[in-house]
């Protein structure tokens, strides 16, 4: 994955933030692996949310991958 892509990723990752802080929660890119792959670790209210895996999936993995076709896929990491 070039910079650029990943700069857009760090873009993008940075629009969804606010969204999370509103309810307490917050959102860390970790790294983004050549291969497409985005880590990331959820904060806050997130971090221990019953809904984390929708917020991470749906809300996060959905946005950029729709945003971003390169991406593989999102994964949480502690």
């Amino acid at each position: 994955m070039n910079e650029e892509t990943k700069q857009k990723i760090r873009q993008k990752i940075d629009e969804i933030k606010p969204m999370l802080q509103r309810d307490g929660g917050d959102v860390e890119l970790v790294e983004i692996t050549d291969d497409g792959i985005v880590k990331v670790r959820l904060k806050g209210a997130c971090a221990h949310c019953m809904m984390s895996v929708m917020t991470l999936k749906i809300g996060i993995e959905g946005y950029l991958k729709k945003e971003i076709p390169e991406i593989k896929y999102v994964e949480s990491v502690e």
